[in-house]
């Protein structure tokens, strides 16, 4: 069955041009003009993404996509406005759980490669809702073929992470969840363009803030599968740093939920020690080196000494 996108605006000629452009698109298209018409279909229809106006009679997107949220909480949402004022956007994203706002006149390349990524991102979702082990494992593997320079990351991150979690003598159910989490951490990749991803060289301030995002992605993913909320808040601040200057929210020292922090040290290690496309990989005893001069500032301090003390366990797997 085709994945069913909804559009929805209160002007004829826009719901007729944006038929006309996903046409070819491998989904189906399902239109309303307004909000009732919207929620009909949601009661009646799994769908995968809305796309919908913000001033519409009745009711405005804002509000049908925080109605929509009880009715299809797993629909990714996007608003399309020609009124991207900084309050409808903030209106957007925080009552309506907002994927991403885009101002009209689209750009119709801009608008079918969101849609796109949207529809992979709702999938992504029904999937871990119903995923095993295995499944979860080869989803995450699929997300770093976006980038050929990261494979194996995510398995290797979570036996790092799982180690040091073994050395703290957390539970059999946190130790599970840190794995999972481990894997999942750059799910929300998904949304980053692979031109970026596999850029050579630095990124641009521009660019950095689309990655910085992915965070924030792939928490939303898990939350939307109804994961643990220890999987969804180790995915959310796996880029926080000790001293607070990390992303998303800035948090600092303990703070930061401990499954985080664990996943943290394993990411940066397993990033240095393997090429990537601004850099060659490192040796291990520099990245080693690495962690101990940054322990207190992006790393946890107690956690940095239990990971170098169980390094060789790690290796040795």
């Amino acid at each position: 069955m085709a994945d069913l996108v909804l559009i929805v605006d209160d002007e004829v000629n826009v719901l007729n041009s944006l038929r006309r452009l996903f046409l070819d698109s491998n989904f189906d298209v399902l239109t309303a003009s307004n909000a009732l018409e919207a929620m009909d279909i949601l009661r009646n229809n799994a769908v995968s993404v809305i796309i919908s106006d913000n001033r519409m009679p009745a009711m405005s997107g804002i509000e049908l996509l925080q109605e929509a949220r009880s009715v299809s909480p797993e629909s990714v949402r996007i608003m399309l406005t020609a009124y991207a004022d900084i309050k409808s956007a903030m209106d957007a994203i925080n009552k309506g759980a907002v994927y991403k706002f885009i101002a009209k006149p689209w750009k119709d390349e801009e608008l079918k490669a969101i849609t796109a990524e949207a529809v992979n991102k709702h999938n992504m979702a029904v999937s871990f809702k119903r995923a095993d082990e295995a499944t979860l494992l080869s989803l995450a593997q699929t997300v770093e073929l976006k980038d050929p320079y990261t494979r194996g990351h995510c398995d290797r991150v979570a036996k790092y992470a799982v180690k040091v979690g073994e050395a703290l003598g957390l539970s059999v159910q946190m130790l599970r969840h840190i794995k999972h989490a481990s894997w999942l951490h750059d799910c929300g990749k998904i949304g980053v363009p692979e031109t970026i991803l596999n850029h050579q060289g630095a990124l641009s301030q521009k660019q950095m803030a689309l990655v910085k995002n992915h965070c924030q992605w792939g928490a939303d993913v898990a939350r939307c599968a109804q994961l643990p909320e220890t999987i969804i808040a180790a995915i959310l601040y796996h880029h926080e740093q000790f001293d607070g200057r990390g992303y998303p929210a800035g948090l600092k020292g303990d703070s930061i939920p401990i499954e985080a922090r664990i996943i943290t040290l394993a990411d940066v290690y397993d990033a240095l020690t393997s090429d990537r496309p601004y850099r060659v990989k490192i040796p291990q005893e520099k990245a080693l080196e690495f962690l101990i001069s940054f322990k207190g500032r992006f790393f946890d301090p107690r956690l940095t000494e239990l990971f170098i003390k169980h390094f060789g366990d790690m290796t040795d797997d």
